[in-house]
């Protein structure tokens, strides 16, 4: 369940520091527990476990989410799309090396989902904001791999909200695949409903398009380290 940053260092990843490497990387990694599917039609569910790295309502689309050394990553950026406008909430988790690395559905609806290649040729590594986590000093300078490396856009359209919201998976330097669970496109996806892997380090930023509709509260502040299909992200307020 939802705890502090540091909470999960001192109690998770303390207990896992003393497995071997070769345990931790050719087993524990690949780990996939069974976990209750709750449904709650008032919230939308982490999709991964992991860190929050950032919660943030963007209205403009060149608006920065966070600033990479100088350069901003936007909206656009996140959504690979030069023409994408709409005013959004959006929520960057990151899944580290202790990480299950099963995704799930945070709201039941209709996915459909596309690769998209790394801008260029290989993707960049995320190492060094993993030792941040370790180390509870998050730094966006080591964030590079959020404007280049490939990713799986995933577009999931609620027809009980008559809402389409996005899930966009981000790969690591080191990743072999992100495999989809799910292998016909426009399938019905349950809440919490396992989609998707991503092995290695990797990201997954959930992005709510605001509506006049909704209100869209979140649950927990950055740096909580979340669990998917377990702990609530966003709490849905009908206007």
């Amino acid at each position: 369940m939802a705890k502090t940053l540091e909470d999960w260092l001192g109690s998770d990843v303390k207990k896992l520091l003393k497995l071997p490497t070769g345990d931790l990387s050719n087993t524990f990694f690949f780990r996939d527990p069974p976990r209750t599917n709750f449904i709650n039609n008032d919230y939308f569910f982490s999709p991964a476990d992991g860190t929050i790295l950032y919660q943030k309502v963007v209205h403009d689309a060149n608006e920065p989410i966070v600033e990479i050394k100088g350069v901003n990553y936007t909206l656009k950026d996140v959504m690979c799309d030069p023409e994408y406008d709409s005013p959004s909430l959006v929520i960057g988790i990151f899944m580290s090396f202790y990480d299950v690395h099963i995704n799930r559905i945070p709201y039941s609806g209709i996915l459909k989902y596309e690769p998209i290649d790394s801008i260029e040729s290989t993707n960049k590594p995320m190492l060094a904001l993993e030792k941040d986590i370790l180390n509870k000093a998050i730094n966006p300078n080591n964030m590079e791999y959020l404007k280049n490396n490939e990713r799986m856009f995933n577009e999931i359209y609620s027809p009980s909200l008559d809402y389409t919201y996005y899930l966009i998976q981000i790969a690591d330097e080191d990743v072999d695949v992100i495999a989809p669970f799910v292998k016909h496109q426009n399938s019905y996806v349950g809440q919490n409903e396992r989609f998707s892997l991503i092995r290695w380090g990797s990201q997954v930023d959930l992005v709510l398009p605001l509506d006049k509709r909704y209100t869209f509260e979140t649950q927990h502040p950055d740096t909580t380290h979340v669990e998917a299909g377990l702990d609530t992200l966003i709490k849905l307020i009908y206007n």
